[in-house]
């Protein structure tokens, strides 16, 4: 009997690495959610939800988001990768 197949999902800490600095280097910029959603040419509600680390992204959006706020995919992905001042 075949085994039913589950989706892979990124673990939390990923999510969570992604969502922080993301979130650091928008504030970095002086960008609202708003404003980097239409550099991406996304919504709004789903740059919260990457900030939040409730979503998972493509690579496509992972280099669109690398483009826009300046940063290269592995500093996107590495965990706080943009925090050497202390501020979010």
């Amino acid at each position: 009997m075949k085994q039913q197949r589950t989706l892979r999902k990124p673990g939390v800490e990923i999510r969570k690495a992604l969502a922080g600095n993301v979130r650091t280097l928008r504030f970095r910029l002086g960008i609202s959610q708003e404003e980097l959603a239409d550099r991406c040419d996304l919504h709004r509600t789903y740059v919260g939800a990457i900030e939040r680390a409730e979503r998972n992204v493509t690579l496509s959006t992972l280099e669109v988001f690398s483009k826009a706020l300046g940063v290269s995919v592995p500093d996107l992905l590495t965990p706080g990768a943009q925090r050497h001042d202390g501020n979010p």
